[in-house]
């Protein structure tokens, strides 16, 4: 029986990067760092000109960053702004 030859080159599993750096990336990492660094009961208020996509795009991909951090935001967003804070465990 003949091998067929391969359409693509391999390599070692290794050598796959393991993360992802979506289009969200930037903005989202300006979010969380943020976050890090805000008071109780203050709210950060993004520019929604500012996020090169659209806002549900933007609060999906600031969504699973949190998930995946376990960390607890809320979001709202009105014509102008994305508005996000930390939720307390009270």
């Amino acid at each position: 029986m003949s091998r067929v030859a391969s359409h693509f080159r391999t390599l070692d599993l290794g050598d796959v990067p393991h993360s992802r750096n979506g289009k969200h990336k930037l903005i989202v990492s300006m979010i969380l760092r943020d976050l890090d660094q805000l008071k109780n009961r203050a709210a950060l208020r993004v520019p929604l000109a500012e996020l090169k996509d659209t806002k549900e795009n933007v609060r999906s991909a600031l969504n699973r960053a949190t998930r995946k951090s376990k960390r607890n935001v809320s979001t709202a967003t009105d014509e102008n702004f994305l508005y996000v804070w930390n939720v307390s465990g009270d």
